[in-house]
């Protein structure tokens, strides 16, 4: 490099070695990190200053291998092996203190291809709470190598790990291939007392047991949205209170102003009542249920997840990542999409993209919520109870879609299924809320407010403008009705759907728009008085299950087909991904509304 003050260092590892919080310690970004594999999926750079020097540290997808089996393991062997024009300077090797043989044997093939190694011996606190005891000293000695200890979440050992960087750049020592085996060297460096894996296997006696796994699986889920939904509805209503004393207030700042009655109309029951609706709706479930669930994913319950329900997903032609994208999906179907680069086999991801949208995201949970609680007769226990039995159902519908798709569109081999068991960890609490409120919740919540806020002027619109004894918004409804009696549906709830594309949770405000006649939206005070005017607009729970199933069961967001399109390249699966959610909700809808009087 022309400036020999700055350097470009990789960081390397297996997956769920903790290299991104290695890497966030060092660089101070916030790169989110979880107790699972896979969490990486493209590299990410960071800059860091230490005695004068400046590096770029590059975090590259955790891989097993050298030899690339998936994208994100090819991206990193590219990368880390010269292959790639911008290759770094040298390599951290992070290697997991509580499993050290697994990650040396990667470390030892890879100074093979980089010189310059420095290995990192991260969970360093963790392996001594398992009594492992790692002698870095004699480890460095043996690998012919620096090795520093570190425990990167609290911060110990970073300091030594940067004086070992800088010292390694501006030495002449490169890597020597050791005499010694991983199994070998270990044995020398590593030092155990008592049963280190004796907790690990009592708890996996329930979380991964034959006649366990799935009723506990059902009962951590059930309890996160019991708790979610239980906690979303007052904090909503609150929430929602709040923003329409919020929304006055603008309202009679504007009205001081020489700025034209229709603009003020335009911004305060359009665009403001949109976002403020979507804020008031989507936050408090989300505030809720991210902590809990990254709470369980810090636990390492995740992967173990996986391991159970791979011999579900296996029987319809897929594997047992494609559940940790699912429940990715959970939170946002576009990262669940995203996330399923995890999986090997181009014919299984895309199997899981396909069938991403059938689990609800956070944003239609909150829609689900108000259907649900029309139905319930606003009962708090049975809507919860109905939002597992929904979550449930779209699990069942992904593996049924995914044989469906296996036995025909994506017919193939179904591959072999492999993902490590992080051990069991103590959450850390404060990191869980840091994490899952700035990581997830706030960043998911600004892209469905930049969303919502164009959304909110575009129909308050087609409230606004009249066309013959009506306004837009009704003269389409009227049009979309035939079509939607079919599956017992009214023009409104249908016309709905579609305006929602850009954003599931303007869906509630919308159809109450659309009842109401009121030209703009219908401010409500949250889930709870929304479910109410629904009851009040003539809703049973026939009408309000057919509603629940649609929200389950249609295209996903624009977000979201945008994100296929971008990770598969073409408009031919992003229109499948569109069409067979909308295909099964449609023949759903029209069954139940068949069946039931």
């Amino acid at each position: 490099m022309d400036d020999k003050s700055a350097f470009t260092v990789a960081l390397a590892g297996n997956p769920n070695v903790g290299k991104s919080t290695v890497f966030n310690a060092l660089t101070g970004l916030r790169q989110h990190t979880g107790n699972r594999p896979g969490k990486t999926v493209e590299r990410k750079s960071g800059t860091f200053a230490v005695s004068g020097f400046r590096f770029t540290l590059v975090d590259v997808p955790g891989t097993y291998s050298l030899e690339a089996k998936s994208p994100e393991e090819a991206l990193a062997a590219e990368y880390l092996t010269g292959e790639a024009e911008d290759g770094p300077d040298c390599v951290i090797a992070v290697c997991d203190a509580c499993c050290l043989e697994r990650g040396l044997d990667f470390a030892m093939k890879l100074g093979e291809k980089c010189p310059r190694l420095l290995v990192c011996v991260n969970m360093m606190d963790e392996a001594a709470r398992r009594g492992i005891s790692v002698d870095c000293e004699k480890l460095a000695s043996l690998l012919g190598v620096p090795a520093v200890g570190t425990a990167a979440g609290t911060g110990e050992g970073l300091d030594v790990l940067k004086e070992a960087l800088c010292n390694l750049l501006t030495s002449e020592e490169v890597y020597v291939k050791a005499d010694l085996t991983p199994k070998e060297i270990c044995r020398h460096a590593v030092s155990v007392t008592g049963d280190t894996e004796a907790k690990d296997r009592r708890l996996d006696r329930i979380f991964t047991g034959k006649y366990t796994a799935y009723p506990v699986a059902a009962l951590l889920l059930g309890l996160v949205f019991f708790i979610t939904l239980r906690g979303a509805t007052p904090l909503s209503d609150g929430l929602s209170y709040l923003l329409g004393h919020l929304e006055n207030c603008v309202r009679r700042l504007l009205e001081l102003t020489v700025i034209p009655q229709t603009v003020t109309s335009l911004i305060c029951d359009g665009i403001l009542r949109v976002l403020f609706w979507v804020v008031a709706v989507m936050l408090p479930p989300m505030a809720i249920f991210f902590p809990l669930f990254t709470l369980i994913e810090d636990f390492g319950y995740l992967p173990r997840v996986a391991y159970n329900f791979d011999s579900c997903f296996r029987r319809c032609g897929s594997c047992g990542k494609q559940s940790l994208t699912m429940m990715m999906g959970l939170g946002c179907n576009a990262v669940g999409v995203t996330g399923c680069r995890i999986i090997d086999s181009p014919r299984e991801r895309l199997i899981a993209q396909l069938t991403n949208a059938f689990v609800p995201c956070n944003g239609r949970l909150p829609v689900l919520s108000v259907f649900l609680t029309v139905a319930a007769r606003g009962t708090g226990t049975l809507g919860g109870l109905l939002l597992c039995l929904a979550v449930a159902a779209g699990f069942f519908m992904t593996l049924a879609v995914s044989k469906l798709l296996s036995v025909t569109l994506l017919r193939g081999e179904t591959s072999a299924f492999t993902v490590e068991l992080p051990p069991y960890r103590a959450p850390r609490v404060g990191s869980v809320i840091v994490r899952s409120v700035i990581d997830r919740t706030l960043k998911v919540l600004g892209r469905a407010a930049a969303v919502a806020a164009p959304a909110g002027a575009v129909i308050w619109c087609l409230g606004s403008v009249n066309v013959g004894g009506g306004n837009l918004f009704t003269a389409a409804a009227d049009i979309l009705s035939p079509v939607a009696a079919v599956i017992g549906m009214d023009g409104v709830m249908l016309l709905s759907f579609i305006l929602a594309l850009p954003a599931a949770e303007i869906t509630v405000p919308l159809m109450l728009m659309g009842y109401t006649a009121s030209g703009c939206l219908t401010p409500t005070q949250g889930i709870a008085d929304s479910a109410r005017i629904f009851a009040e607009w003539g809703w049973n729970a026939k009408v309000a299950i057919i509603a629940a199933a649609f929200t389950l069961f249609h295209f996903p967001c624009s977000t979201t087909l945008l994100t296929v399109h971008r990770e598969t390249g073409s408009l031919k699966w992003t229109f499948a991904a569109a069409l067979i959610p909308t295909l099964v909700g449609v023949l759903v809808c029209a069954v139940i509304d068949l069946i039931f009087p």
